[in-house]
């Protein structure tokens, strides 16, 4: 009786915060547009079984045949005879792990009813007839949801695990689960978020981005650290890392022995990191082009100015892979060599096959999201967090709903969810260039992409324009420099636009896939891959978009890695027929690559040495919270 009572008052308390929380405009008005999406998608394929009615009726009957073929089957189980699975889950699915769900009957046939269900409905949305690709990428998003919410695990009296923990503890664990709910509704931003992870056990600085180093740059876009050496000697040519400005750059430095920047170091690399800011409405106006000039270009100038070495290697992950190789067309055009190697993890350039995250970048989404952000100047970091959770829900979204509020336990302490959770805000500008740019028009891979031609100019200017006329496709500013505390002539600078053309690009190349990226698809890499017309070293790792990059070498390797020579008539099947399979993590392989390419060894270098030190790595700009 107290169990109910407390849950009855729980739940009270969780209606009064979530209907606190609808007073949100913002809110309502994503919340409708992506309900108006949903049902907008399944309403094209209803229009086409309509238009097909022979087929539907036939996969009905077809359905139909299958739920009386499991009824028989779970009959004769009940009666304690034997009778084999109509259907398994796959062995990867943990929905199903526990042993009830196949020795119990009842148990036993909700969840093969529910696979029933959801392979019928993906099978026959596969061979639907009348969508075009953007219908048919929609329908499976949003079917994929549904499905993913209706399984059986997803309910307290289908849930084997569930109802032996209610009877056990008299409902304790619901009474539990409903305080964590309130606890993760009370701590929420604009997105309800679900705690994936106990975020207590992590802190970064103390057991997460602690590998040593020194701040030893920044402007209002990001931090640069420059790590300790760990080796007697270093590579001459150090290397430069430029990680995606959507998430923290501390992926690649977790614990030591899950950090990729501990491992370069060891190796013997001078290693830089970007660690980008977590911008709010005052930067609302910096643009793609910013985070070119005044992010990774005045990175590489201060890398430049701390080692002596004019040009250095450099790294980008993610949609900061995407700014690197758009950066080095950019220098390209401009026949100007800043990087003598570039290393691209799973990086796109071609977003003709971009998987699930097209969802989000037709017409009406992005202007949905400009809408947003209009008001604030920025994206929300709780609106990226929620769009990655939703392209695996199974995964992401449901274990955590069942472990937490059905089960009332708290989620285990795990360092790369908690690095998930600790997403940045993007700002206006630059968030929409890349939608736009990149995701809707494809425009680097077709050659279209076109970006300021920013000259410096070499004297101090006055503030004011003395003059203006503009000249075919681009502008002339007239302005009047300071020499020594006297006037000069007029100095004419010229801002042109330039298209960028990634064949253009010289240096060599090493870029890694991963086979089971949702993200990066493998096979979207690969056609990026394929855009240079330079040295290319193509590697695909196992896993996925974060497992298959931070996969260190040691006893517990779990991936492997497969490498080939890339041809660019080539499709990914055939590169895969042909790659040589290699146990293990491709970081070993990477460092031997780079190593070619770095020169000899000279004396080790302390951070700062040069430039200075702004504060200890991690710097402040990571602990920005979003």
């Amino acid at each position: 009786m107290c169990n109910a009572l407390g849950l009855f008052a729980e739940w009270g308390r969780a209606m009064s915060g979530l209907i606190g929380r609808q007073s949100a405009s913002t809110d309502a008005q994503s919340c409708v547009r992506d309900m108006y999406a949903a049902v907008e998608a399944m309403s094209e394929i209803a229009e086409c079984w309509m238009n097909d009615p022979a087929r539907t009726v036939a996969a009905q009957s077809e359905l139909c045949m299958s739920y009386a073929g499991l009824w028989c089957a779970s009959m004769m189980k009940a009666f304690g005879g034997d009778a084999e699975p109509v259907v398994k889950p796959e062995p990867a699915d943990n929905r199903f792990k526990d042993p009830e769900w196949s020795t119990n009957p009842y148990f036993d046939f909700w969840k093969q009813a529910y696979l029933l269900t959801a392979n019928w409905a993906e099978d026959f949305l596969r061979h639907t007839e009348g969508l075009d690709d953007r219908s048919r990428d929609k329908a499976e998003f949003y079917l994929r949801l549904v499905m993913s919410a209706m399984s059986p695990s997803n309910f307290p009296m289908t849930n084997p695990e569930v109802m032996r923990e209610t009877l056990g503890s008299r409902g304790k664990n619901l009474v539990e689960g409903m305080k964590q709910f309130i606890a993760d509704l009370d701590k929420s931003g604009d997105l309800f978020t679900i705690s994936q992870t106990d975020t207590s056990a992590f802190e970064v600085g103390r057991n997460l981005a602690v590998t040593p180093g020194k701040v030893v740059f920044q402007n209002e876009l990001f931090q640069l650290i420059q790590y300790e050496p760990t080796t007697e000697n270093v590579r001459e040519v150090p290397l430069l890392i430029a990680p995606p400005w959507i998430n923290k750059y501390y992926i690649l430095d977790l614990s030591a022995q899950k950090s990729f920047v501990k491992f370069a170091v060891d190796q013997g690399f001078t290693v830089f990191m970007i660690s980008w800011v977590n911008p709010d409405a005052r930067l609302a106006q910096k643009n793609f082009e910013d985070y070119v000039a005044d992010g990774l270009l005045t990175a590489a100038d201060a890398v430049r100015r701390e080692t002596g070495v004019e040009r250095c290697s450099v790294l980008g992950y993610c949609i900061g892979g995407t700014l690197l190789g758009t950066t080095l067309a950019y220098l390209a055009e401009r026949g100007e060599e800043r990087f003598s190697s570039a290393t691209f993890l799973t990086t796109q350039f071609d977003f003709s096959l971009a998987g699930d995250l097209t969802i989000f970048t037709h017409e009406d989404q992005i202007a949905g999201i400009e809408e947003l952000m209009e008001e604030r100047g920025y994206l929300d970091s709780s609106r990226i967090a929620a769009v990655f959770n939703m392209m695996r829900p199974r995964d992401l979204i449901w274990p955590y709903v069942v472990n937490n509020y059905l089960l009332g336990k708290k989620p285990a302490a795990f360092d790369i969810l908690y690095w998930n959770q600790d997403s940045t805000r993007m700002p206006a500008a630059n968030h929409k260039f890349y939608l736009r740019e990149f995701y809707a028009s494809n425009k680097l891979a077709k050659g279209e992409l076109a970006l300021t031609d920013r000259r410096p100019c070499r004297a101090r200017l006055e503030p004011d324009v003395s003059g203006l006329r503009t000249k075919e496709d681009h502008i002339v500013f007239y302005l009047r420099g300071l020499k020594d505390g006297a006037d000069s002539a007029p100095l004419e600078m010229t801002l042109t636009s330039i298209k960028l053309n990634l064949k253009k690009v010289r240096i060599p190349i090493y870029e890694l896939a991963t086979k089971e990226d949702h993200i990066a698809p493998a096979v979207s890499v690969f056609k990026g891959a394929q855009l240079f017309n330079c040295n290319v070293e193509f590697v695909l790792a196992g896993s996925g978009h974060i497992a298959g990059v931070i996969n260190p070498p040691g006893k517990k390797v779990k991936y492997q890695h497969w490498t080939a020579p890339l041809s660019a008539n080539q499709t990914l099947e055939e590169w895969i027929s042909s790659a040589a399979e290699h146990p293990g993590s491709w970081w070993p392989h990477w460092a031997d690559w780079l190593a070619g390419r770095s020169g000899g060894w000279v004396e080790k270098r302390a951070a700062g040495r040069r430039l200075g030190v702004i504060e200890d790595a991690p710097g402040s700009y990571v602990r920005n919270k979003g």
